[in-house]
């Protein structure tokens, strides 16, 4: 995942920040989520190209940023300024951050890309204070198995298998590989390493992209793509 995302890092966040997915679906609804941050620490695991820590950070929130890959990483640096605690770092490794020193952690769709989420949700609950909240987006598990309705024989729902994805990103093609889950093993991943699920939110677009996107609203304010988790760490 790292070259790629390297390979498309300047396409991807000229993308992200104005586009139906990422601007007018998923950053408002983690927003939503996290409500009042003025205050709080917050770890954006998985941060890209910052557009969520540039939004917490507005919102008077502390917050700490890693990515895996190094150009995604750069281009967050551009965005946040040279003094902004970014690191490189594998959100599937042990992570640099001390025990317990964050109020919130946020993980923006990339929770998907892992096979295994037990080590990855271990770490993110050793950096949270007890009570602290994992505020978690990842793809629907009904829209995947919707989306491969249409290019042939539809994949078992209670199966793990990857998928790839293409997406046309200011002239580039990205090419994307998630791990498909069942909702029931997602949960059961969360309570094994110590969470509590406080909200699961299944989002509508905002208002605004009825106009920008015409053509696409509609299916995305009638089937969701995206499922939300809000976690307490026990």
């Amino acid at each position: 995942m790292t070259a790629d995302y390297d390979d498309f890092a300047e396409a991807y966040a000229a993308e992200n920040d104005g586009s139906l997915m990422n601007a007018h679906y998923e950053r408002p609804a983690a927003l939503a989520l996290a409500g009042d941050v003025a205050g709080r620490r917050i770890l954006d695991a998985g941060c890209g190209s910052g557009p969520l820590f540039a939004a917490l950070r507005d919102n008077g929130a502390v917050v700490s940023g890693f990515d895996q890959s190094a150009g995604m990483v750069e281009q967050a640096r551009r965005r946040l300024g040279e003094d902004a605690d970014l690191r490189v770092a594998d959100l599937a490794e042990p992570l640099p951050f001390p025990d317990h020193g964050f109020d919130d952690v946020v993980a923006s769709l990339v929770l998907h890309y892992l096979r295994d989420w037990g080590p990855t949700l271990h770490e993110l609950h050793r950096v949270l204070k007890p009570g602290g909240r994992l505020i978690a987006s990842v793809n629907h598990p009904m829209m995947v198995n919707l989306t491969h309705r249409h290019e042939g024989p539809r994949p078992d729902y209670f199966a793990a298998y990857t998928w790839t994805d293409e997406f046309p990103m200011r002239g580039r093609l990205a090419r994307m590989t998630f791990w498909n889950k069942p909702l029931h093993a997602m949960t059961d991943a969360f309570t094994a390493a110590g969470f509590r699920i406080s909200a699961l939110h299944e989002p509508r677009p905002t208002a605004a992209a009825r106009e920008l996107f015409p053509d696409d609203f509609a299916i995305l304010d009638t089937f969701p793509s995206f499922l939300f988790f809000v976690l307490e760490a026990g």
